[in-house]
């Protein structure tokens, strides 16, 4: 991303100067944005740690199978991968069909020396700073709610980050081959909702029936849950660990791949 082209600068600049675009957008809905960003594991920790959490705790049983631990504390850094899951999902959706469609953002852009690539390149990037920053803030509420039990929990930010760019970067390159968005919705609904559901952001994957966990180990988002309750908890193993970051760089890797060719396809014709 740092070579030199005849016009306009480094890929790395351009880059930058399409991230500048969405970056100045948010400057409108930034309030709104962080006070969602607050509210929402506010709510969700609230209900589903301490409200459903009480009655869970109450069965020595029940916590034997969460190894230990209290429902808040397993179910926080599921949580908090979940959403930024989920947010990034809708960024790679919507914004991207209303840049080529809806809007035509990115035709706009194409109209100045940005190629097709970085205006790629910059909107995924600034993706990965809106789940970066719905992540901190996440994780902060977790931490007013007492759930970690390690200072490694820090490391769950970046973590959240991948697991984001996980989805974002295959939506993206699927919307880009979409003429409407009834295929996004039924991705949400077919895909997106499952994942949430049973990839054990609230319950542990033993306890799905044996010929749906294959299913649920290949997702994203159980990589994704998996090293952010690792780290929370303060267990994180070095190989499990390189093995989940591994699998979530290689979903975005494929996804950048594919979303090259589907935004040249769409957007240079």
């Amino acid at each position: 991303m740092t070579a030199t082209t005849a016009t306009g600068g480094t890929t790395l600049s351009r880059t930058l100067r399409s991230y500048s675009y969405w970056s100045y957008q948010y400057r409108r809905i930034w309030r709104a944005s962080l006070a969602t960003g607050f509210l929402t594991p506010a709510l969700f920790l609230a209900a589903m740690g301490l409200g459903l959490g009480s009655l869970v705790n109450r069965h020595g049983a029940s916590a034997a199978r969460l190894g230990g631990v209290t429902y808040l504390q397993f179910i926080a850094p599921g949580l908090m991968a979940a959403a930024a899951m989920q947010m990034a999902a809708i960024e790679g959706a919507f914004p991207v069909m209303g840049g080529i469609k809806w809007i035509r953002t990115y035709h706009a852009m194409l109209a100045t020396p940005l190629r097709v690539t970085d205006v790629l390149y910059g909107h995924l990037l600034w993706m990965a700073t809106r789940v970066a920053l719905v992540s901190t803030i996440f994780l902060g509420v977790m931490a007013a709610f007492g759930a970690p039990r390690s200072p490694e929990v820090i490391a769950a930010v970046p973590v959240a980050v991948l697991t984001g760019m996980a989805m974002a970067a295959p939506v993206a390159a699927f919307t880009a081959t979409r003429e409407t968005d009834q295929p996004l919705i039924a991705v949400f609904r077919f895909v997106v909702i499952p994942m949430f559901l049973f990839s054990g952001t609230f319950f542990p994957i033993t306890q799905l029936p044996g010929w749906l966990r294959p299913l649920a180990y290949v997702t994203p988002l159980w990589h994704g849950v998996a090293l952010s309750r690792a780290l929370s908890l303060g267990n994180a193993a070095v190989a499990a660990s390189v093995g989940h970051a591994a699998y979530l760089a290689g979903c975005i890797a494929l996804g950048v791949i594919v979303g090259r060719r589907t935004f040249r396809r769409r957007l240079a014709a």
